[in-house]
């Protein structure tokens, strides 16, 4: 008898609060955890966006800044040339249908 009352006791006096405590304790954890994790999140991805815009930024820089020359004259050769047949037609007098002015 005296046994099963120490038992008793043992499990109402340390046991129960102990596992309350545990209980509490992992789910503070849990939850503390939870919001580090929301946060690294979020600066993650407003990382990501900055990264992201930077990276198009640096990408049009290129591209306007690094232009070769071989393909500068190349455009610059075609639109000389396109110019050069505009005039030429409207020296002319005729329009692309074959009408005269």
């Amino acid at each position: 008898m005296q046994d099963t009352v120490d038992l008793v006791w043992w499990i109402s006096a340390v046991e129960l609060p102990v596992m309350g405590g545990l209980f509490w304790l992992i789910a503070r954890l849990r939850r503390d955890a939870e919001s580090a994790l929301e946060t690294v999140r979020a600066r993650a991805e407003t990382a990501q966006a900055q990264v992201r815009e930077s990276l198009a930024a640096y990408k049009l820089e290129v591209a306007k800044t690094h232009v070769s020359f071989a393909m500068l004259r190349d455009v610059e050769q075609r639109l000389a040339d396109h110019l050069l047949r505009i005039e030429a037609k409207l020296g002319s007098g005729c329009f692309s249908d074959g009408r005269q002015r």
